[in-house]
């Protein structure tokens, strides 16, 4: 495990020094998001295809981080690169506090992405290697969590594109699908589908690896990169509408909403 584990982060860490070139040159860091998705799932599918476990098991897993892959770094490709206006307002601000220090830190940044993309790729490494036929109880619980967080993510990302495409909508706050039961639900179902790896793994040597995903996720939604960021730009945009939504609304997992009271 500690070789394919050592190869991945080898070859992801020389893929983000050049994006990391790259964005010296253009002034645009937005494109280290979509590259640690794509870059997950290509060594995922990799190291699933080279592996020496059960084929189905390995056919059916490789699929799903692929899929996982193309959808979320398709999803953030659109979002932050196509229809962008400039570089993502997070790096952009980022670039600006730090001012002359911010291709250091940046470079830091970029590999520190690199490690992300080698320490999720974990379950496919730790599962390549697993000789049990596919199509146990456990597989089929996993599978039904995997599924139902894809349809959460899929599902709230499309309601909160049409809400956005009416200009009716402008300055206000998507509570319509998903939306009305939590803050977040698309950031809820990703991590839905990091909670199944464990359980594909359950019963498989060096199991216990893969409950970290879930954790490093949940902790990365909730208090870094997810959640807080993503309020503070609501709030910036949205002011009175979305407290009044924060103060209705279950911030991650779905849950019926509270009445909202005007202040």
């Amino acid at each position: 495990m500690l070789y394919e584990f050592l190869l991945i982060w080898g070859a992801a860490a020389v893929g983000m020094l050049m994006l990391w070139a790259w964005q010296v040159r253009s002034r645009d860091a937005s494109l280290v998001d979509v590259a640690w998705a794509y870059g997950v799932g290509l060594a995922g599918v990799v190291t699933l295809a080279l592996g020496a476990g059960d084929p189905l098991r390995r056919l059916v897993l490789a699929l799903l981080i692929g899929i996982w892959s193309l959808r979320l770094g398709t999803h953030l490709l659109r979002d932050r690169i196509l229809k962008a206006h400039g570089e993502d307002g997070r790096y952009a601000h980022w670039r600006a506090d730090a001012g002359p220090r911010w291709n250091r830190i940046a470079a830091i940044f970029f590999q520190a992405q690199a490690l992300f993309v080698a320490l999720f790729a974990i379950p496919a490494v730790v599962l390549a290697g697993d000789v049990r036929p596919f199509g146990n109880g456990t597989d089929l619980a996993a599978l039904v969590i995997w599924v139902t967080g894809v349809v959460i993510e899929t599902t709230a990302d499309a309601q909160l594109a049409r809400w956005r495409s009416d200009p009716a909508n402008r300055g206000r706050t998507c509570r319509s699908g998903w939306w009305r039961f939590s803050r977040h639900p698309n950031y809820f179902g990703e991590w839905l589908q990091w909670c199944a790896w464990p359980v594909f793994a359950l019963g498989c040597n060096q199991a216990g690896w893969l409950w970290l995903h879930p954790v490093l996720v949940l902790l990365f939604l909730l208090l870094l990169t997810g959640i807080p960021h993503t309020e503070r730009r609501a709030l910036a945009s949205r002011g009175e509408d979305y407290r009044r939504y924060q103060r209705a609304t279950s911030p991650f997992i779905p849950w019926p909403p509270r009445t909202e009271i005007p202040t």
